[in-house]
């Protein structure tokens, strides 16, 4: 068990070190489900994007949903395109990730058939010199790979720190 927890450890130590921010988010989704999910950010530079004002950064979050049943709880892994004049300022991104919930029943009226999801969202914000704001439409479903896939939308305000 020890090395087992040693082995993981050795493999997060890279994202920690790379980890440039920290973010929280909450929002209402369809039938009455609230979202909160914790994250934390690094940023790709791959050499396509080096002329544009395009980025790319991942996006690991962890969170919840509450709804008439209870607590689902839900990891994700997101990248994501965000679209800027200058690194202050508005900005635009779109994403779509995998996210892994512990639970297929969400709600008395939404139950998802399957532990895996795909994650989309479109969003608007402002970056700060350090703090960045935000709000966001985000869907999740299992992209049809089992029925029934009723899918689930959520509006979502974001606060993100960034730490260097």
């Amino acid at each position: 068990m020890k090395r087992l927890l040693a082995a993981g450890l050795a493999a997060f130590c890279p994202v920690a070190l790379a980890v440039q921010s920290v973010s929280f988010e909450t929002g209402r989704g369809t039938g009455d489900v609230d979202l909160w999910h914790f994250g934390a950010q690094w940023a790709e530079h791959p050499h396509w994007l080096e002329q544009s004002r395009w980025t790319l950064y991942w996006d690991l979050t962890y969170g919840g949903w509450q709804g008439d049943a209870g607590n689902v709880h839900d990891v994700g892994l997101t990248p994501v395109f965000r679209y800027a004049q200058a690194p202050r300022g508005p900005y635009l991104e779109g994403a779509i990730g995998l996210h892994l919930l512990t639970d297929e029943h969400i709600s008395r009226r939404l139950n998802f058939s399957t532990h895996f999801q795909f994650g989309d969202h479109l969003g608007a914000g402002y970056r700060f010199e350090r703090y960045d704001f935000s709000v966001r439409l985000q869907h999740l479903s299992n992209g049809g790979m089992r029925n029934p896939n009723p899918g689930i939308n959520f509006l979502v305000l974001r606060v993100q720190y960034y730490l260097r």
